[in-house]
């Protein structure tokens, strides 16, 4: 039993023309699913990250990121090149990023075909349809940010396509093909680093055991694995967390969040219905015995498959060892910043349900063999069916990612706990000059999360636009207590203190924020102003030269910066 091999059918031949009507099939409905998003404006912490980020203004900046620990909260060092070019080619237009998007999201779609494929299902290409349609996907590939999801996939399953070959050929090019293209997508998302686990499961599905060769085989991958899984783990302790409270209780709570969170998830691709941006917290601390419940029914269940493991069972068992394998890191066995606001979220499933997605191919595959002389007709129309609810839920969630107002309003009205869309929804009432309703928004913020520099800052922003500068100099003083390194507050702080008439303190506050960002326009703006106004010509053109170096974009600036530059000139024009 344990020498068994687990042949592998052939591809399926078809001819071309069929291949590229099912390309297009499943480019069509990828491009309605996502049809309301291609002109959708920044998300969440898009602007941060990447309209914002001093690195993109930085003509070194895609370099820094491999070289400086902390550039940025995490270490995804190729995920941020690719953003760096894309500011060059798109600039604030969000339309360029999109559509990158979604093309790599079809260019994942086409490999998970591949992979199926290569395993001998001969449904393989509906698995690609239904990785492409599912709804569970909507978060990963609108939302702007999450491109290291999508940039990520098609190296890793490149990776595993090029495994197989040299599990069956032994071939050192399809070797270093695969450690190479691991070795991308771990620099684009590091959470790829299950990869080593899923090459072992594989070589057991084939041989009926592990041998030695194919652990020594999988060596270099678990070393890469460890390194950069370790400079994450650091990133996101001193970086993304950085002293973000995020209370999870001892070991048995961590194994109860673990086997809710691994059910959660499994229903959420069974049953995409009812899909949020921010899912409710649920409590874990104390865990109750019926929530470790989800262990106890998975290890039955391998149980069962390992009995059956001649026939059917090892076929669940690479599945679901699949799906199972790489949801591991967001499990809550590490924390992780959006466990801050919610212990689940959907674009963790963008990899694992590949998983799921092979095994659902294997049962039509089997029951089209079992059930003979059942019609490809009938499984043709229960498919159509099952595709077309799901095109249609896709679609329909993919308008409220849209702008933040349709995305946080959407949230806020099934789970008004969730403090981010709290504060998104409150920055979006005062940019559209609602200070009053933002405020509300902003302190309910803050008494679900009261350690949070980004709220107390708009919550000073929401003062100072009601005119109560002194209240907003406290809450941007606030803010800076929390965290000294938040630019933003120190050039609020400035601008408050101007309002009050202290203008070196002020002049300080500015300084400070370059000090940090030194490629924050606003605080060269607001600088550069002060300057002009105290009568320091000079100082204010550097300050105003410097504002169009790093936002060419702020175009009413050049304007300023032509009168200024005439205005300081002496009458003999020197």
């Amino acid at each position: 039993m344990g020498e068994s091999r687990t042949p592998i059918a052939p591809a399926v031949e078809i001819g071309w023309k069929a291949v590229l009507l099912r390309v297009a099939v499943i480019a069509a409905m990828i491009g309605w699913i996502y049809l309301p998003v291609v002109h959708g404006y920044w998300l969440w912490d898009d602007k941060e990250l990447i309209r914002d980020n001093p690195l993109n203004h930085d003509s070194a900046g895609w370099w820094k990121i491999w070289v400086q620990p902390g550039s940025l909260v995490d270490f995804y060092p190729l995920w941020f090149t690719v953003e760096w070019l894309q500011w060059r080619f798109w600039g604030d237009d969000t339309t360029g990023y999109h559509l990158v998007n979604i093309l790599l999201h079809l260019v994942g779609a086409l490999l998970v075909w591949r992979l199926l494929a290569r395993l001998g299902l001969r449904f393989a290409w509906m698995g690609g349809l239904l990785f492409a349609i599912h709804p569970v996907q909507v978060e990963s590939v609108a939302w702007i940010s999450e491109l290291k999801n999508t940039l990520s996939l098609p190296p890793f399953l490149l990776a595993m396509c090029a495994w197989i070959d040299y599990d069956e050929r032994h071939r050192r090019r399809d070797y270093f093909l695969a450690l190479g293209f691991f070795i991308v997508a771990m620099f684009c998302k590091t959470t790829m680093a299950m990869f080593p686990f899923v090459i072992l499961l594989y070589a057991w599905w084939r041989r009926g055991r592990i041998q030695p060769a194919d652990i020594k085989a999988a060596a270099p991958f678990f070393a890469v694995s460890l390194v950069l899984g370790i400079i994450t783990v650091w990133f996101q302790i001193h970086h993304a967390i950085n002293g973000t409270e995020i209370p999870m209780g001892g070991v048995w709570s961590r194994v109860a969040l673990s086997a809710t969170s691994l059910a959660f998830y499994f229903v959420q691709c069974a049953w995409p219905v009812g899909l949020l941006p921010v899912y409710p917290k649920w409590s874990i601390d104390p865990p109750s015995p019926l929530q470790m419940l989800p262990w106890l029914v998975l290890f039955g269940l391998l149980a069962v498959c390992w009995l059956k493991r001649a026939t059917w069972g090892r076929h669940v068992l690479l599945g679901l060892g699949f799906f199972v394998l790489n949801l591991m890191p967001f499990l809550g066995f590490t924390k992780a910043f959006y466990m801050s606001f919610s212990w689940t979220v959907d674009h963790n499933l963008y990899l694992p349900m590949i998983g799921l997605v092979g095994l659902i191919v294997a049962g039509l595959d089997l029951a089209e063999r079992r059930f003979r002389p059942v019609p490809r007709a009938v499984i043709a129309v229960f498919a159509g069916i099952v595709a077309a609810a799901l095109v249609a839920e896709s679609h329909h969630y993919a308008k409220i990612f849209v702008n933040q107002e349709t995305l946080w309003t959407y949230t806020l009205q099934r789970n008004p706990d969730a403090w981010p869309g709290l504060n998104n929804l409150g920055d979006v009432l005062l940019n559209s000059g609602r200070p009053g309703d933002a405020m509300v928004n902003f302190k309910k913020a803050l008494r679900l999360h009261p350690r949070d520099a980004r709220i107390y800052n708009n919550l000073g922003n929401a003062f100072f636009a009601l005119g109560q500068n002194s209240e907003a100099m406290d809450q941007y003083r606030a803010a800076i207590e929390i965290d000294p390194g938040y630019d933003m507050a120190h050039t609020n702080l400035g601008l408050a203190l101007v309002k009050a008439g202290r203008d070196s303190e002020a002049a300080a506050e500015f300084k400070m924020a370059l000090a940090i960002n030194p490629h924050s326009a606003l605080a060269h703006e607001n600088l550069g102003s002060l300057d002009m106004r105290t009568g320091h010509a000079d100082d204010a053109v550097r300050e105003f030269d410097a504002v169009l170096r790093d936002d060419p974009h702020y175009a009413e600036f050049q304007m300023k910066m032509q009168k200024q530059k005439s205005d300081s000139k002496s009458p003999d024009g020197n």
